[in-house]
């Protein structure tokens, strides 16, 4: 008997050692348990209910999305660290730039024209062809007016007006901004030169008046805010602050001056040209008055007010609107212009035998997207024509009928006619 319990003593030992073992383990496994399901529970506690930042109100084309993210340094971190970001994809092309970025490399441009030759006079190899055609026509043109921005009235504290500019007054953005409109002198000009007077338009802050005066060269219409803003005035106190304002406007400002808004040749330069004032602002939300600066008691006939929405959630402004109050605006931006000597417009002189701009992609692309404009097509085996015939005394194609049913005659091309005229 001896001999048989001690044969059977090692193996309770082991089968106890054994059991004590898998209930330890058994009491730490649930304590690992417990501590993960209280992890997700701390991970799912601190997952926001809402974006950290409003994408949707972003609204651009999805190819210009990580040049945005570039420039929005901050609204890219949001996304790095919010899971309801839609853009994350995007995260990883950051080095992507329109290339007016001080940051930019070269390779990572949105674009870049093509020269077929150099013209003479204006470059000497293709390589310079292209850069003059990119500073002409393409991104190259707004990092030239972000370059010459110059402060003109520095705030004297914090909250404090200011005024700086591009070169010539093209280009021009004010905090704080007074103006005065209790009597304006309104008749049939729509850009009288001499509507303010001292006192009338300004704000508090620090004024270099000799600096300023220098930018009138190109005083002009449609060239230049010079007219509007030389009698800006450096003001006493913050006008938003000692009751100087009748109304205060705290949404941001667009101020335009308007070419012909029954011509579409005329008056898509003034989208154009607010387009890229957007760049030079880096700023693209639709939240924004746009007002036309317009002197004359007239109205404004526009032919394409539906491309306004692609730039502004409201309706136009029109200047007198504010008549008989003192104006006090919190961010203020006085567009770039539709006929600027060396502007982008219909006369814009340009070196040949180049083309591919960037910035005019990048402004149908845009401008269809927030127009929500979708293609049909393109048809395999087709190729659409569409002829704009102007029914007017001028400017007729004398031989349209002839021209399209001769491409009819071509089962490759599908041809319309469409008479564009003023309904």
């Amino acid at each position: 008997t001896a001999g048989f319990a001690s044969g059977r003593l090692p193996c309770l030992e082991d089968c106890l050692t054994a059991m004590l073992m898998l209930l330890a383990f058994g009491v730490l496994l649930q304590e690992i348990l417990a501590s993960i399901h209280d992890e997700n529970l701390a991970d799912a506690s601190n997952i926001p209910e809402v974006p950290l930042f409003s994408y949707q109100n972003i609204n651009l084309p999805e190819e210009h999305i990580p040049y945005f993210l570039h420039n929005n340094q901050h609204i890219a971190t949001a996304c790095k660290q919010d899971p309801h970001c839609p853009y994350k994809k995007y995260l990883k092309k950051l080095k992507s730039c329109w290339g007016y970025e001080k940051s930019c490399k070269p390779e990572k441009r949105f674009e870049y024209p093509t020269c077929d030759y150099a013209e003479a006079g204006w470059a000497n190899t293709v390589e310079e062809a292209q850069h003059v055609f990119w500073k002409q026509a393409d991104f190259g043109y707004v990092k030239e007016r972000i370059d010459e921005m110059k402060t003109h009235c520095r705030p004297k504290a914090m909250g404090d007006s200011s005024l700086e500019c591009s070169r010539y007054l093209q280009y021009c953005r004010a905090k704080n901004l007074y103006i005065d409109l209790r009597s304006p002198k309104r008749n049939h000009d729509r850009f009288n030169e001499d509507f303010f007077q001292k006192g009338q338009i300004g704000g508090h802050c620090n004024m270099d008046v000799k600096a300023f005066l220098a930018e009138g060269q190109r005083k002009s219409p449609l060239q230049s805010w010079f007219a509007e803003l030389q009698m800006y005035t450096e003001l006493n106190a913050v006008p938003t602050e000692d009751g100087s304002c009748d109304v205060v406007v705290d949404k941001p400002t667009y101020f335009m001056k308007f070419d012909a808004g029954v011509n579409m040749y005329h008056h898509f330069c003034d989208f154009v040209n607010l387009y890229i004032t957007q760049h030079v602002n880096n700023s693209f939300s639709t939240d924004v008055n746009i007002v036309m600066w317009d002197t004359s008691s007239y109205g404004y006939g526009d032919l394409f007010s539906e491309t306004w929405k692609a730039f502004t959630d409201y309706e136009i402004i029109h200047l007198k609107s504010y008549d008989s109050k003192r104006v006090c605006f919190k961010e203020a931006v006085f567009a770039l212009l539709p006929r600027m000597r060396y502007g982008l417009f219909y006369n814009t002189p340009l070196i040949s035998g180049c083309h591919g701009t960037g910035l005019f992609r990048a402004f149908s692309q845009h401008v269809l997207h927030r127009l929500n404009v979708t293609q049909d097509g393109p048809k395999d085996g087709k190729i659409r024509v569409t002829i704009l015939a102007r029914s007017t005394a001028y400017r007729k194609i004398l031989n349209q009928n002839e021209l399209a049913n001769a491409l009819k005659t071509l089962s490759l091309f599908e041809v319309q006619i469409v008479n564009y005229k003023y309904m």
